[in-house]
């Protein structure tokens, strides 16, 4: 952040109308993809990656067959004896490569809808958020999580396999892309861009929710770190238990084995036909660990970023 005032520019431009009461100001250019979400992200998805393994193999240890797992502590331990501890990381670079443009895109399409939206004074209302969250969502799902995702899934349902044949994540994009081509990457699309979207439409909602109530009647009241970090853990907490369905039907489109699934509506079918209404909440717990982390980690920082770039970047 400090070599960021060498690198960015002032925003808005010189001449332009200042911003409305309560929009947020941004730096310029091509380096917004260096936003402080991106960077929080990164460091959240190193620190809690093996809990989104954990998740992503319960969800993939389908009933349809003798499962392979007794439960979390079971799948850690498994993969733990076979793979070494690094086996929780399988599938962990996909992430971070994509952690940064995923942020970027996400709080970028946020601020830009949100900032149309706000009212004469400057105040986004709850609902006005959910749209704008929806919006966020579905822009990062198209645009970066979807073939993420899609890949980081691959690589996690390929340790599985007695030889598993990705041998790291270029090689394994490479391979991905010569047998399906690109549309390999785009499994699950549909589900991705409904996780996603219900994702921060839920967060925004429930984040912008308890901001403006904390704040009351005082719009420039400064909210604590700590007490963004609660928020955000909440806000994570509420989209887990919103939308994890969701998420297990987009990580069943995203397997190795997607080729059963006709459809994501077919997916989501089937798993209620041969694994019953429970199956659509399997790794709830390890997610709701990952996310809550994730989501006031990501908050708190990209806050307090932004706090410190409208100081810098004034507009009187």
């Amino acid at each position: 952040v400090g070599a960021a005032q060498e690198g960015w520019v002032p925003w808005p431009p010189q001449g332009a109308a200042p911003p409305r009461p309560g929009s947020q100001l941004h730096p310029g250019g091509s380096l917004s993809f260096l936003s402080p979400g991106g960077i929080a992200g990164g460091i959240e998805i190193c620190i809690t990656f093996p809990t989104e393994y954990v998740k992503t193999q319960l969800q993939l240890d389908e009933k349809a067959h003798p499962p392979r797992y007794a439960g979390i502590a079971d799948c850690v331990k498994q993969t733990v004896r076979d793979h070494g501890v690094k086996g929780l990381y399988r599938g962990l670079s996909s992430l971070v490569y994509g952690s940064i443009p995923k942020a970027a895109v996400r709080f970028g399409m946020f601020e830009f809808l949100s900032n149309q939206m706000r009212d004469e004074q400057g105040k986004l209302d709850s609902t006005r958020s959910l749209f704008c969250g929806l919006g966020a969502g579905v822009a990062e799902a198209v645009m970066v999580v979807c073939p993420m995702e899609t890949i980081k899934v691959k690589f996690i349902h390929d340790q599985c396999s007695p030889k598993p044949k990705y041998h790291g994540f270029f090689h394994g994009v490479r391979e991905i892309v010569r047998e399906q081509g690109l549309k390999g990457t785009y499994q699950g699309l549909t589900a991705t861009v409904l996780k996603q979207g219900s994702n921060q439409a839920i967060r925004f909602f429930v984040m912008t929710s308890l901001k403006n109530w904390y704040k009351g009647d005082d719009p420039n009241k400064v909210i604590n770190p700590f007490i963004t970090g609660v928020f955000g853990a909440t806000a994570g907490a509420a989209s887990v238990f919103g939308n994890t369905p969701l998420d297990v039907v987009k990580t069943r489109m995203q397997g190795l084995e997607a080729h059963k699934y006709k459809s994501t509506w077919d997916c989501a079918y089937k798993i209620m036909k041969y694994e019953g209404p429970l199956a659509f909440y399997k790794g709830t717990v390890p997610r709701l660990g990952r996310v809550c982390l994730d989501v006031a980690i990501v908050f708190v920082i990209y806050d307090e970023v932004v706090k410190l770039l409208n100081k810098v970047w004034k507009t009187d």
